[in-house]
């Protein structure tokens, strides 16, 4: 991704949910909340790579073992819609990096998820006032760019650059 290194390039990041057919080949510690190489996802990665991902750190996507600012930024490469509560994992991939957030969402007309609804912002907020947490894992969120836009300015969060479709995978 030119994004990707555009802006990350030079410095040192956590990656939620690496994967060995995503690398982003960037200087990142994985954080996964496994280190099982069979699950689904390792087993998709070994197909499509003939690797896995090594697994750095081992932790909740919303719940990192991290101090504040601990690192220049965050990653996060199709993970976003498998957490229960976005808000709050945002809030804490904020808490950890000093500078930036690199999210990459899949849009919900590119994906298995194009029949679905577009998750409402009111719905996200609830779901965080609520505290849901769930380990079930699926896609709890439906996202377009515009909806992910708009939970960024619900929550203050500035967005430096955008792409849609991304110049990686084309989500």
């Amino acid at each position: 991704s030119a994004l990707a290194h555009r802006w990350l390039d030079g410095l040192r990041g956590v990656e939620i949910g690496g994967a060995a057919h995503n690398a982003f080949g960037l200087d990142t510690i994985n954080v996964d909340r496994s280190r099982d190489m069979d699950t689904v996802y390792k087993r998709e990665e070994l197909v499509l790579a003939g690797v896995a991902m090594a697994v750095d750190v081992v932790a909740e996507g919303d719940d990192l073992p991290f101090p504040a600012d601990a690192f220049d930024f965050v990653l996060a490469s199709h993970v976003l819609e498998h957490l229960p509560d976005p808000i709050r994992a945002l809030r804490e991939w904020q808490r950890v990096a000093r500078r930036y957030l690199f999210i990459v969402l899949p849009h919900r007309d590119r994906t298995f998820d194009h029949d679905r609804p577009v998750t409402p912002l009111d719905e996200l907020v609830q779901r965080h006032a609520d505290g849901l947490r769930s380990r079930e894992d699926r896609h709890w969120t439906v996202w377009t760019g515009e909806s992910f836009l708009a939970l960024c300015a619900h929550l203050d969060l500035p967005v430096l650059d955008y792409q849609d479709p991304d110049d990686k995978q084309g989500n």
